[in-house]
Order: structure tokens, then sequence, then C-alpha cells
């Protein structure tokens, strides 16, 4: 039983240490919410208005198979070419391949930059490439993981450390499986705030928001905490909350309360659990990003950024032990049969339901959508009828706050295998990202020694800005 009256080793104002850690412990039914929205508080604002409120990056991991759906070379060699055909868009001179008709329609929206390079061949390593926009030291390394020297902050923990939480939402969200290795054992490096510290790490959520018994993680009570014992340990955080408010010695006691607030609102109600709950959209939108954890992903993302969150980041999902390639996008076999089977169908549904369904509601010149990978596929297929990885060119699409539709950036050659012109390295596309977001590529963040660092060392791509 806690007892500040014991004697011991106090703080400032009397209560013992032990008492103290104890009191810190206590929570809401061991809940690690508090402690995670206590560390993600501190923010800067931007300099200057910006055009995106919010930022969705849906990142296919395991590459886009840029010959099929954004570079389509239909005049090249069969064995370059693949299988499928091209189509014409609603852009004039831009082709897209067949299998993504819905996307083709919307082109008008978007802005497809065909010359992104990281020279870089391994998932993790290129992946950290477009995590960070910094090359991993050594390039070309598999089953690479976090730490020094490369231990550059993600996207998302940058936009951790710039943006504000809002509504007890932090302001980056990771969801609904985490970048990595092994099938999710072993993060990739780039994946949280590296340098800057643990406290801007985006906040992961591995989940299913296709499951009906979907819960966020960590916002309902655990089953051996009943609503008795909820309201009384809510009582006795009330009553140290009178005795936090007058410590002054700790800068961490003074926004212990407002954190563990937040954790209560997101149990108990409100906007920010609001978020989480898919059962309020109607079916017709629900069926229409697919009732699959990647679509049911997706319509979450959206859900998120209206209630606030400034960058959700949705992860490819789907994993499925009985399709070639465990059903995901690095399709080293069977890569015809792949695309036209699960991935690129699902991808042309997802995507084109999140471009509408933004318009449709008068979010998406606020919301800027970004569709990448960590590379692409090679021109020609290997011996297994598959398409290897392939970083010395790919493309990626951006919509949305900030971008000007309609438009296409650098060319590549004949075979989709180089840059012919206007090459785009992973630090311009975050660049770009951040300038939408209101911040500049000198924007300084500090890392958890003081010592201050840019958030970007690429150049924005200013001709694919309205």
């Amino acid at each position: 039983m806690l007892d500040v009256q014991r004697d011991g080793t106090t703080l400032c104002d009397g209560v013992t240490r032990r008492d103290w850690l104890r009191v810190g412990g206590i929570g809401i039914g061991g809940l690690t919410l508090p402690q995670l929205i206590r560390a993600r508080a501190q923010s800067s604002q931007s300099t200057r208005p910006a055009p995106a409120k919010s930022v969705i990056v849906l990142f296919n991991s395991g590459g886009i198979p840029h010959h099929e759906s954004l570079d389509p070379k239909p005049d090249a060699p069969a064995s370059v070419r693949g299988a499928f055909g091209a189509i014409a868009t609603r852009t004039p001179g831009l082709l897209v391949g067949e299998l993504i008709p819905r996307t083709a329609l919307l082109t008008d929206r978007m802005a497809v930059v065909r010359t992104l390079v990281t020279g870089d061949n391994a998932h993790s390593t290129s992946g950290y490439q477009m995590l960070t926009g910094m090359p991993h030291v050594p390039l070309n390394r598999e089953n690479a993981r976090p730490g020094k020297p490369n231990d550059c902050p993600s996207l998302n923990g940058i936009v951790q450390a710039l943006r504000p939480a809002t509504f007890g939402l932090p302001a980056s969200i990771v969801l609904p499986r985490l970048m990595a290795n092994n099938n999710g054992q072993d993060p990739w490096p780039g994946t949280d705030a590296g340098l800057l510290g643990r406290r801007h790490d985006p906040w992961f959520l591995v989940c299913d928001p296709s499951d009906p018994q979907f819960q966020p993680p960590g916002s309902h009570l655990p089953p051996e905490v009943s609503t008795l014992r909820l309201d009384r340990r809510l009582s006795l955080l009330k009553q140290f909350g009178e005795r936090l408010d007058d410590l002054d010695c700790n800068a961490m006691t003074g926004s212990y309360d407002h954190y563990q607030q937040q954790a209560i609102g997101l149990i108990a109600g409100g906007r920010a659990r609001a978020a989480f709950d898919l059962s309020q959209e109607p079916d017709r939108i629900r069926d229409r990003y697919g009732r699959t954890k990647q679509g049911q992903s997706v319509l979450l993302a959206r859900r998120l950024v209206e209630a606030g969150v400034s960058l959700v980041q949705v992860n490819w999902a789907n994993f499925d032990k009985s399709r070639p390639n465990g059903g995901g996008w690095d399709t080293h076999i069977q890569h015809n049969e792949s695309i036209q089977g699960w991935l690129l169908p699902v991808m042309d549904q997802v995507y084109s339901a999140l471009i509408e369904d933004l318009s449709e509601r008068g979010l998406l010149q606020e919301t800027l959508v970004c569709w990448v990978a960590e590379f692409g596929h090679t021109p020609r297929f290997n011996a297994r009828a598959g398409r290897d990885h392939w970083g010395r060119v790919f493309s990626i699409a951006l919509a949305g706050g900030g971008i000007r539709g309609g438009t296409i950036h650098g060319t590549s050659d004949r075979l989709a295998a180089e840059p012919l012109a206007d090459a785009v390295h992973p630090a311009d596309y975050l660049a770009t990202v951040f300038h939408c977001l209101g911040f500049e590529p000198e924007t300084i963040v500090h890392d958890v020694e003081g010592r201050p660092h840019p958030i970007s060392r690429g150049r924005v791509i200013e001709s694919i800005l309205t």
C-alpha cells in the first residue's frame, strides 16, 4: 500500500523518491498510453502557411512494379514490358498500366515522379533511404538493423518532433504493421525517431482494422480491471494530482496529469477514441475501400487525419503464406500472377477510394497522399518468372495538398531501367513532403545531445507543386 509519510530519500516537496516512482507507475490498469502521449509532446510551429495539414503515406514494402503501374513501356521488348498493356489517363501523354484503371481516371489530381533513385537493391537499406532521406552505410545490406551510424530520424519521427499532438492523438501514427524484416520481428533502420530520441517515435499500431472486434491497442481496460477498480485508481491519481501541481523540481511532473487525462479521454470516449471507430462509417464507404486489412487500414488513416493527426503511414499489410511471395510486393516468383491476382487490383481500389473520398469531403487539398515504396522492380524477368529488386530508377505518386495534379516529373529510359532526365533522390521527395507541411528543408531539429540537424538535405521538387 502506498504510504506518502514513510521515511526515505525525499524530493523537493517532501515526497519520497520511492513513493514518487510508485505513483508514476500506477497508471490506469497498467496502460502504457499515458507514457506514449507524454513522451511525444514537444513540438514547434512551421514558419509559413502550409498547403497540407496532414499526410497519408501508402508504403508498398516490397517495391512498386513500375513497369505495370506508373511507368509502362509499351514499345519495349516483351521480356521487359511484361504481359500487360498500357492505358491512357486524364493527363495528356501519361500512360499507366492496364491493371490500375481507377487510378487512370484520377491522374489529373496526381503528380507522377518517374525517376526516383536510391542506388540500393536491399529492402531495409533502400527503405532506410526512403524513410529518412539518407543513404545507409553501407548500401545493399539486407536485414540491416537500427543503430549508429544509421540512426537518422524517419519522416514520422521528424513530424512527431515538429507538430503537436491533437485531442489525445500523437502527431504521427504508423499502422497496421511494422516495417520490418522477417515478418515483423526485426524493424528496419529508419522507422523510428533515431537520434532525436524515443520521445519522438511515432505511435506504432500493430492491428487489423478489418476485424469486427478491432480496438486501438492500449485504449481499453485489461480484463482484470473492473469499472470499480478504475474509479478507485482515478480517485488515487486525483489525490496525487494535487501534490503533483506543487512539484517544480522535476520537469516531467508538470505535465504528468495532462497526459494522464489524455489517456483517460481515449479510454472513456471523445474525439480521439471516436477516430478509431470504423463502425461509424457507412457500409458503402467501407465497401468502397474494401473489407481487407489494407483497405480498412487506409480508411482508418483517413479518419485519423480528420481527427487531426499530422502523418499516418500505412504499411502494406497483406501477408498470406499460401500465395507466392507471401502475398506481397516482393515478387521474385510468379510476378504476373501476383500483380494481376491481388496486388494491383487491391492497390487500385484502395488508392482511388482514398483520393475520391478525400476529394468528396473537401479534404484532398489539405491532405498530401504519397504512394511510395523502397524501390522498384528489375526491367527483365528472372528465371522464375519474377522481377527482382531495382533501386536504380522507379516511380512514386503524390496527390493532394500542395501538389499540382496532371504532372509528370522525370523520364526513364526505354526499359525503365535508368533515369534519362531529372533524377530525384529520397531526400528530394522528403523535402517536398516537408515543404507541403510548411517546413523548409533547412528547418532545424535537435538530437538528444542538443546538436542541430536540418530536417532534410534534399531539394524541393518545384515542378510538381501548385
